[in-house]
């Protein structure tokens, strides 16, 4: 039934080497490929409760669950993504824990249901702001990778409706607009990843082990004898 998932003998040529890809890479993109799916699909839900229902008691409870879930599946999803460079990897990790640390604060702290509160105060969305940023570093990641349309929108619309509001540049309508911009492409992308081969999200293994091999060479103690 999981026959994708198993190694297979198939070696590959990459750029310092061979490698061949195992059953836990396997894994960890199809890991990856479904975090970001409910991620998608939660944040998509919540933008039509938000969009439809308007801020009634119930459907504000509805929304913060529906924002950790979306949070919890986005940080699952950077914990299994494979991005070459290590520094942006850890900055996009460290980005997602910023953002998802000050929403609890703000749930446990502030009087408002979690979304009015980011939504009404500024200091609040540039807090949960950096949550976004790492997923907007996920969008250009893909965008860089496989050229892809709707990733390569989602890295401008994300920080420009963020920006925007948070500047109050933009008109309701023109947020509401590229709200549901931003959640037509975000399930284009999810779904479209769950079609995709493998392989490709894997990456090139020979480029991993390289820049393994260059910081255990650049942290060994140099001799002096």
């Amino acid at each position: 039934m999981f026959a994708f998932l198993e190694a297979t003998p198939d070696i590959y040529q990459g750029h310092f080497g061979e490698f061949t890809i195992s059953k836990t890479d396997r894994i960890e993109v199809v890991i990856y490929r479904g975090a970001m799916l409910v991620a998608a699909l939660t944040f998509t839900i919540g933008a039509i409760v938000f969009l439809s229902l308007g801020p009634l008691p119930i459907t504000l409870s509805c929304l913060t669950g529906l924002f950790f879930c979306f949070s919890i599946a986005l940080g699952v999803s950077l914990a299994t993504i494979h991005i070459y460079l290590r520094p942006l990897h850890l900055t996009l990790q460290i980005s997602w824990l910023i953002g998802s640390v000050v929403a609890i604060y703000i749930a446990l702290t502030q009087s408002d249901p979690l979304l009015v509160a980011i939504y009404r105060h500024s200091s609040n969305l540039f807090g949960v702001g950096w949550l976004f940023v790492a997923l907007t570093g996920v969008f250009f990641k893909e965008a860089f990778c496989f050229n892809h349309g709707e990733t390569k929108l989602l890295t401008g619309i994300v920080p420009f409706l963020l920006l925007g509001h948070w500047l109050n540049w933009l008109p309701v309508t023109g947020e509401k607009i590229l709200l549901v911009a931003w959640v037509v492409l975000f399930l284009i992308f999810a779904l479209r990843k769950t079609l995709k081969p493998i392989p490709p999200d894997i990456g090139d293994k020979s480029v991993f082990t390289y820049l393994r091999q260059q910081r255990l060479h650049s942290s060994s103690p140099v001799s002096t004898d």
